[in-house]
């Protein structure tokens, strides 16, 4: 890495990779949230819809805060009423997807959040499996006519995650809180992939083995704001980063600085549109 790029990414401070700002838990304090944020060095905030409602108001949320909140847009593979009605994406929750993508394809900076979600109380049959797939499938598909970079959702679905991406030929891929074992993730990271990491890793022996096995220079930093708090709970936001950014440090018996500057860069190079984002912010 030349001196230059490396002067750049220690200035421009943090990039919370995942994150659900458009959530109704921020609607009553999100100028305070991303204030917050600005003053624990974040820079951008990449913003995934969680349900398929909320895909308009990431790209409304983009709008409002342009210097700031980097928008994509994806179907996530459970959606309902959270968290009482939660259930598996049918194939109506893709009705208008597409055409809502092509729209704002030039604002986005990823596909996602999208994958695979395989915990047994949302998959009721095979067909309930079966229509996650095409789905993803559908919209890898779309990433890769845009030239676009996927964020991917895994849980309790690693492998057969790691295994479609692979077949569908994605290559620009983020794998955010990933739950599965160090070995299958390294098949990811074999691939190309990186790996963000969420604040509760300091309470969760899977994210610590995680992150002891896998290499500095395939991992992001991410909040998955407001889930995956420090503390068992509690609401996240993105000025919590500077938590998952000194557990890795700890782990990886570097200095925050280092780890800043290495998951900077990996996420600039996975996500190459956040750069007018920090050229933007100075």
């Amino acid at each position: 890495m030349n001196v230059v790029m490396r002067i750049t990414t220690i200035m421009i401070g943090f990039i919370d990779c995942h994150c659900h700002l458009a959530s109704s838990d921020f609607d009553k304090d999100i100028d305070e949230v991303i204030t917050r944020a600005k003053k624990a060095g974040v820079r951008c905030a990449l913003v995934v819809p969680d349900l398929k409602d909320e895909l308009p108001s990431v790209c409304d949320l983009a709008d409002r805060y342009p210097e700031f909140i980097a928008p994509a847009l994806g179907v996530h593979p459970v959606q309902g009423v959270q968290p009482d009605a939660s259930r598996s994406v049918c194939s109506e929750d893709f009705d208008g997807v597409a055409e809502l993508i092509n729209k704002h394809k030039d604002q986005i900076v990823a596909i996602g959040e999208i994958g695979l979600d395989f915990t047994p109380r949302f998959i009721k049959s095979d067909s309930d499996k079966a229509t996650q797939r095409d789905i993803f499938r559908r919209q890898i598909q779309i990433a890769k006519s845009l030239d676009l970079p996927v964020n991917v959702h895994s849980r309790s679905a690693g492998r057969p995650v790691i295994e479609l991406l692979k077949s569908e030929g994605a290559d620009k891929v983020l794998l955010h809180a990933f739950d599965g074992r160090p070995s299958v993730a390294m098949q990811g990271v074999q691939a190309g992939y990186y790996f963000s990491i969420p604040p509760s890793i300091i309470r969760s022996e899977q994210k610590q083995k995680l992150v002891k096995q896998l290499p500095l220079d395939c991992l992001c930093l991410e909040t998955d704001s407001p889930a995956l708090a420090p503390e068992r709970g509690a609401r996240n936001e993105p000025s919590n980063i500077t938590v998952s950014c000194d557990y890795i440090a700890k782990v990886k018996n570097t200095d925050p600085e280092e780890v800043q500057r290495v998951t900077t860069e990996n996420a600039l190079r996975l996500f190459p549109r956040l750069q007018t984002f920090v050229n933007d912010s100075g």
